[in-house]
């Protein structure tokens, strides 16, 4: 029982780690990639919610966004990247503040928020990303559509 929980974890921090892999999307400013992803929060595992906090719902999802700087060398490391933003409709006037908060796994830091899903509606982010401190941050803006599975 002990290593089927400690199996589910695992997967769930991978699942954690890899959602801006699995979506590939990104926005290159400069020397960083600024990578984005929005799930359902019932993709993932029961531990892994519990241990990080997250509610578990058809209604709920989970906003990740994490921060790669490019080296000389054509590798990558991870950057911890403060993140604010709004989430709404189409309509520039129906939104709300999305509450972010650091999460770290291993090395790599992300910032997620978790918000109410507007089933098959396009739901509209605005992201402000410092990922360099001495930069003005950068604008990230995506429109996503989200299905509840009933």
């Amino acid at each position: 029982m002990i290593r089927d929980s400690l199996t589910a974890m695992a997967m769930g921090l991978m699942l954690l780690l890899t959602l801006p892999a699995q979506a590939q999307q990104y926005e290159q400013v400069g020397d960083y990639q600024i990578h984005y992803s929005a799930v359902n929060t019932s993709f993932l595992p029961e531990e892994v919610a519990k241990e990080h906090g997250i509610q578990r719902s058809q209604v709920m999802a989970l906003l990740n966004v994490s921060v790669l700087e490019q080296l000389e060398d054509g590798s990558t490391r991870p950057v911890i990247a403060p993140v604010d933003g709004r989430i709404g409709g189409l309509d520039e006037g129906d939104t709300a503040p999305l509450a972010f908060r650091s999460l770290r796994i291993g090395d790599t830091p992300s910032q997620v928020a978790v918000f109410r899903i507007r089933e098959d509606e396009p739901m509209r982010f605005d992201l402000r990303v410092r990922y360099d401190r001495n930069a003005e941050p950068a604008e990230v803006s995506f429109i996503q559509r989200f299905y509840i599975d009933r």
